[in-house]
């Protein structure tokens, strides 16, 4: 009686596997696939060395003039952002007191880290004090007038730190308010439910920029004479209104794909209506819309260069203020490039952790 003896397997052919196989099946799938690729190839290799020439190898880097720039040309003269980098970052903010917003800084890097830390025990509790606390520390530190701090006006706040002043305030206030409005438009109580639909309907009927500008111009007038309204919070009010109407419509479309027997199943568990849409339909409505809230905070970050039309600066306006310095004329391109390479990492940066939260959230109902 013969036995047979069990072969070992052979190894994947090479054209499957490792690099080989990526690129087959990715970039040379088909004849058509393999037209387009090389047809890519051929315009990154038309651009993207005289780019790296231009940007990197023939750049200017150290100066404190445009002199260097004006004896060899023909690469790009990064000396005028590093001569404006501290107006670019802190606006009009008086240099002696830059320290208070890189304390703020550090201080809100300081209390984020523990909250990407799995073992960490008070999520919570920290979750709350950086959305409730921290802004009160942060707004002291800017402002000043408490503690022998100098005050600084909320007019002198600018650059990149008002960008993600606005953006941070915007985001934070918008996120709940518009969950709330997106239960208020489904809601079966039709007061509510009016109120709610003509409260997101209108904000999403008008472009921010005159919203910004009602704001700024038109509500002092209806407010008793002499009162004192901020310009900086009157944009925030603006902003965060604004933002969280389009919330709403990136909740609700959550809230509405969720199966009707999610709805059932948690009357029949005796939960009231805000126990089960704390506990069971909203946890599963925001993780199916993650993409959606976070394509409206990239819209919102981005969206702050408005700001612009009430006479706050952001970094971009800061950029366009420095390019009307008789001493730079001609360098609009370098400082574009700058300004769109710090909302590019932004941004990014956004949607690769809405990419990683939802990952870290998947439960295996993905299509």
């Amino acid at each position: 009686m013969s036995t047979h003896t069990p072969q070992p397997d052979l190894p994947p052919p090479i054209t499957s596997v490792g690099v080989i196989g990526w690129l087959r099946t990715n970039l040379f799938s088909s004849w058509g696939n393999t037209v387009l690729t090389l047809a890519a190839a051929y315009v990154v290799y038309l651009t993207l060395p005289p780019l790296i020439e231009w940007a990197l190898i023939k750049a200017h880097w150290l100066g404190d003039s445009r002199e260097p720039c004006d004896l060899e040309k023909g690469g790009a003269c990064w000396v005028f952002v590093s001569v404006r980098f501290n107006q670019f970052m802190y606006g009009l903010y008086p240099e002696a007191q830059y320290w208070r917003i890189n304390l703020a800084a550090i201080l809100l890097v300081v209390l984020m880290i523990p909250l990407f830390i799995k073992q960490f025990p008070w999520k919570l509790w920290l979750g709350f004090f950086v959305l409730f606390g921290y802004p009160v520390i942060a707004f002291y530190l800017f402002s000043g007038g408490v503690l022998g701090l100098e005050h600084v006006e909320t007019s002198r706040w600018g650059g990149l730190t008002l960008t993600l002043v606005l953006a941070s305030v915007g985001m934070a206030a918008s996120f709940p308010l518009g969950i709330l409005l997106a239960l208020g438009r489904r809601s079966s109580m039709p007061i509510v439910k009016s109120v709610c639909v003509v409260f997101i309907e209108f904000w999403r009927g008008v472009p921010l920029i005159t919203v910004l500008f009602m704001s700024s111009v038109m509500l002092p007038l209806f407010l008793p004479e002499g009162t004192n309204f901020d310009k900086l919070l009157r944009a925030m009010i603006g902003i965060s209104l604004f933002q969280s109407a389009y919330m709403a419509e990136v909740v609700r479309s959550g809230l509405q794909a969720i199966p009707k027997g999610q709805y059932e199943a948690a009357q029949a568990m005796g939960l009231s209506y805000w126990q089960s849409m704390s506990l069971i339909i909203l946890p599963q409505a925001l993780k199916l819309v993650i993409p959606g809230i976070v394509n409206t905070f990239i819209a919102l970050f981005k969206d702050t260069t408005l700001v612009l039309i009430i006479g706050l600066f952001d970094m971009l306006a800061m950029i366009e203020a420095a390019l009307a310095d008789p001493k730079w004329l001609g360098f609009s391109i370098e400082g574009l490039s700058f300004a769109a390479f710090v909302y590019w990492i932004f941004c990014f940066s956004m949607s690769r952790y809405s990419m990683a939260l939802e990952r870290k959230l998947h439960t295996g109902h993905k299509r």
